[in-house]
């Protein structure tokens, strides 16, 4: 039933009072659909949406639906810590403290009103996505000025146009040139700032990135802490101006059709993308010698690489590979090179350790950060990889060689010091070179790729949640809207995989061979988020399928460990990466995830060989100066557009 007439409706105050407000539209069947941790419990909570004079949007529930209904998880207090969330694994493990949420305003715009209900002013609105997925009903998701994420509301009866239509008296809401079904809201008199800057010429108009320069962080979130992470997206921006002829703006963001939730599957959501191609694996690097000159150096590392990222290292290799990827040993060293650089490495490796050997007791006791990195690191390494025979057992020497590289680390790297899951890090490189030092600058190195992912602020794991959900969007805008209806979009679930690169997902060996492709950096720095991509495709079917909630889906992602084939999902993101970068129209924000940029011209390509599709974008991110392993910074890359050969 829709409601458009002007009649008045009780408000509740903060105060617990109510206030007669002008109803301006109000819509029954709309539900939020809960967190329940029982099966048993209903899971949906019937209820009103409404627009009121001052102009607000509230939601309340049916009242008598509300005594029995479950908790909702949204519904959470100013400073309150998160303690809700449930990873699906050792709570033990969290590898950053939990923070608190920390509200930057005063009075927050989004007021509860009762135990589930909740009432923002318009002018908080920031954004909403209006989406259908084929098995489920249609929903929206709104995000305010302040960051903070609303509950997606399920229309079981449709009208969400009728409720935009009505919103549209107060606010402006605008397609993001990004995503068509995400809507950005703006005061009725924000068109003169866009105008004014389209007047002044400030931005090249053929620009499909312009306000993103405008706007230096299109994409907001929430993340807090890693007993709970609440993550919404919003689109990248633009104030549009297209034209829309004799027709007026509302009908152009909501057009009709015969069906009962008009425009849904008119909006244009993104580039089309072509066919993704097939991609096998090669063959693994066998022959190191082919590629020393008398001296001993490398004469072709970017080949090396190559080889490398197509089909790994024989075993017998890695050893001393894996020293020339993690920055160990300079590619251009000579034999006799690094001979001074290993033994000036094991001087200092020693140092270091004599260093916190030496603490006493006594000091121990006065020095908190010492005693604390030394508890996480007892317990951690008498969990890691206990099922591999060089770490199994008591008082295995396997183990005690972890827990004095990981005391050194603290040595080494003060600010950071130890946080939980780098001993995972740590066991392979022991395992592989079998040395102590060898293996500890083969940990500084790795870190080097990865330490963000460790720091306090997580802001590194946000970022790749952010460019993850980008990624996976492009691919398959249904399995995105069908995650957010179900209060996974924030992709949480993966939030293990991208820490440690995907270890506890498959097996030990595999992921000697997974992480030594990483190393090469190639095609791009974020082949690990297409990895993730070709993970969660491969899952589609039976997430949709199965009409998983949120805890049978975070249930469903974390008992795929050792389920995974890493040769398939390896082929599988490759060809994703080609799929997308062979996609003309592929959005700016996906380009710069890739480390992509359109090409102005195509030269021709050399006669004289038949390099693979993969190859000739290989070479691109040579041009990159993909030979260096640079940390990541969550940042686009600032490297001038490479040319494609």
């Amino acid at each position: 039933m829709l409601k458009n007439k002007k009649k008045t409706a009780l408000t509740s105050l903060s105060d617990g009072t109510t206030t007669p407000s002008l109803l301006i539209f109000e819509k029954e069947g709309v539900y939020l659909h809960t967190n329940a941790k029982r099966s048993n419990q209903d899971t949906t909570i019937p209820g009103f949406i409404r627009i009121v004079e001052r102009p607000a949007l509230e939601w309340s529930p049916v009242e008598e639906d509300v005594r029995n209904a479950p908790a909702v998880f949204y519904a959470k207090k100013v400073g309150e810590e998160e303690t809700k969330f449930d990873p699906g694994y050792e709570p033990d493990w969290a590898v950053i403290s939990t923070v608190k949420q920390e509200r930057l305003q005063e009075h927050p715009p989004v007021r509860e009103t009762g135990q589930w209900g909740f009432s923002l002013p318009l002018s908080e609105l920031y954004s909403l996505r209006r989406a259908r997925f084929s098995l489920g009903r249609n929903f929206l998701v709104m995000t305010t000025r302040g960051g903070d994420p609303l509950p997606p509301l399920h229309f079981h009866r449709g009208g969400t146009r009728e409720l935009l239509k009505a919103m549209q008296r107060y606010i402006r809401l605008a397609p993001s040139p990004m995503d068509g079904r995400l809507f950005l809201a703006y005061p009725h008199d924000s068109g003169a700032l866009s105008q004014s800057f389209d007047e002044l010429h400030l931005f090249d108009d053929t620009s499909a990135d312009l306000v993103s320069r405008f706007i230096q962080d299109p994409y907001a979130t929430t993340f807090g802490g890693f007993s709970k992470v609440t993550n919404f997206f919003r689109g990248a921006l633009r104030h549009p101006e297209s034209p829309l002829g004799n027709r007026s703006p509302q009908d152009a963001h909501f057009p009709h059709s015969a069906d009962e939730e008009p425009g849904f599957e008119l909006i244009n959501c993104g580039a089309e993308l072509g066919p993704r191609p097939e991609v096998k694996r090669g063959k693994p690097l066998d022959n190191w010698d082919q590629f020393l000159d008398p001296e001993g150096r490398v004469t072709d590392p970017q080949k090396v690489k190559k080889l490398v990222f197509r089909g790994g290292i024989v075993p017998s290799l890695r050893k001393e590979v894996w020293k020339f990827l993690l920055g160990f040993y300079p590619w251009n060293s000579t034999a006799k090179e690094r001979e001074d650089i290993l033994r000036v490495k094991t001087d200092e490796y020693f140092r270091m350790k004599v260093q916190w050997k030496s603490v006493s007791e006594e000091q121990e006791m006065r020095n908190s950060l010492f005693r604390g990195n030394r508890s996480l690191i007892e317990r951690d390494v008498n969990r890691t990889d206990r099922h591999n025979s060089f770490f199994s057992g008591n008082e295995n020497p396997g183990l005690a060689l972890l827990h004095d590289e990981l005391m050194t680390y603290c040595m080494y790297n003060f600010d950071l010091g130890y946080v939980q899951g780098m001993s995972d890090l740590l066991s392979p490189l022991l395992f592989v070179t079998q040395n102590e030092v060898e293996s500890f600058w083969c940990l500084t190195g790795f870190m080097d790729l990865v330490h963000q992912n460790f720091e306090e602020s997580q802001e590194a794991m946000k970022q790749q949640l952010l460019q993850l959900s980008l990624l996976l969007r492009a691919l398959d805008p249904e399995l995105c809207d069908y995650l957010d209806s179900q209060d996974s979009g924030s992709l949480c679930f993966c939030f293990r995989w991208l820490l440690i690169w995907f270890k506890r997902e498959f097996s030990f060996e595999d992921i000697l061979s997974l992480w030594e492709v990483l190393w090469t950096r190639l095609p791009c720095e974020n082949f690990h988020l297409l990895m993730a991509c070709s993970i969660l495709e491969s899952q589609k079917g039976e997430l949709i399928g199965s009409n998983h909630d949120f805890n049978s889906i975070l249930k469903h992602i974390n008992e795929l460990t050792m389920k995974l084939d890493l040769q398939s999902i390896l082929c599988g993101a490759e060809a994703i990466y080609l799929q997308l970068t062979n996609c003309k129209e592929l959005s700016v924000k996906v380009q710069e995830v890739l480390g992509l940029r359109v090409p102005s011209s195509f030269s021709e390509e050399s006669p004289n060989s038949e390099p693979t599709e993969t190859d000739t974008l290989l070479a691109q991110s040579e041009a990159r100066g993909a030979s260096s392993c640079q940390p990541f910074n969550g940042r686009t890359p600032q490297q001038t557009p490479p040319t494609y050969p």
